[in-house]
């Protein structure tokens, strides 16, 4: 819609959701490694420090396609980002318990950051701009693009991490 707050942000939806595709994608290449390279993972390791990079690289294609809808009136796009961000949330404290549950690897503070706090904070984000987007529409709309950008740096990094952590584990292996 020409009149509409979030046609001005367009172009930045289409590449940041284009991301999220592409690097959800590439996950799937790396979960591929985890599984080739260590078959000893665990499903708790995986659901603690690999699914997490999906749910997120995911969340940057809703959110970016929930911005990139026509919508008739702010209120709907408002509703649906405020679902996103509890939704997040939630998924978020369900990521803490897992990797505090898991026996294998002892988080870092490194990996309470990226894969606990940051989240954390990228969801809350979403969710007080949206909750504020019928009063504060520019300031909200920049909030939720950080958040967004947050997101996908999390992921980013959390997929480098974790294909790091398996070529030093590797190299500590004995050869076969």
């Amino acid at each position: 819609m020409e009149g509409s707050p979030f046609s001005a942000w367009e172009s930045f939806y289409v590449i940041a959701g284009s991301s999220g595709a592409a690097l959800t994608g590439l996950q799937f290449v790396v979960i591929a490694l985890i599984a080739d390279t260590r078959p000893d993972s665990t499903n708790a390791e995986i659901a603690a420090f690999g699914t997490p990079n999906v749910v997120h690289f995911c969340a940057v294609l809703l959110v970016s396609s929930i911005l990139s809808a026509p919508w008739p009136a702010i209120t709907g796009a408002a509703i649906t980002l405020e679902c996103c961000g509890l939704l997040g949330i939630a998924y978020t404290l369900i990521v803490i318990r897992r990797a505090l549950r898991q026996q294998r690897y002892k988080p870092v503070f490194e990996d309470w950051a990226f894969y606990g706090a940051l989240p954390l904070f990228a969801y809350a984000a979403t969710l007080t701009a949206a909750l504020e987007l019928q009063t504060h529409e520019t300031t909200s709309l920049f909030v939720v693009a950080a958040a967004v950008l947050l997101l996908l740096f999390i992921g980013i990094h959390n997929a480098w991490d974790t294909v790091t952590f398996l070529v030093v584990q590797r190299s500590r292996s004995p050869s076969e």
